[in-house]
């Protein structure tokens, strides 16, 4: 129900946007959030936004380099990911949660994720 793209390889310092599209789930309402899994370590959050106002949270690492932003209008959450470093190599996942949360035991809803590369 959630599809996630745009990853790809990219060198330090570049920008890569993922996208999570929605299908057969409204994402209006939903909270929705990005998490991040890098070879060997545990998966941790990134970001979300609150499905009631929009209201934007980010991991304190990661303010100012990352920003997520919906589209309703296409059903669709973003990530812009700027100044990419190698250690945000990863695979990329969206969720669906009630409530704009970085517990990712909230999150119902999960995509398969993308891969992100960021090359030195």
């Amino acid at each position: 129900q959630l599809v996630e793209s745009g990853g790809g390889l990219v060198q330090a310092g570049g920008s890569l946007r993922l996208s999570c599209a929605a299908s057969g789930l409204t994402l209006d309402y939903c909270a929705i959030g990005w998490f991040r899994q890098a070879p060997g370590k545990e998966r941790e959050w990134v970001s979300c936004i609150s499905g009631s106002d929009d209201s934007v949270y980010y991991t304190d690492s990661l303010k100012g380099r990352f920003t997520i932003a919906r589209d309703n209008t296409k059903n669709t959450v973003y990530l812009q990911m700027n100044s990419l470093k190698p250690e945000d190599t990863a695979l990329y996942y969206c969720a669906a949660s009630v409530i704009p949360t970085s517990n990712q035991y909230e999150y119902r809803y999960w995509g398969q994720g993308t891969l992100v590369t960021v090359s030195s």
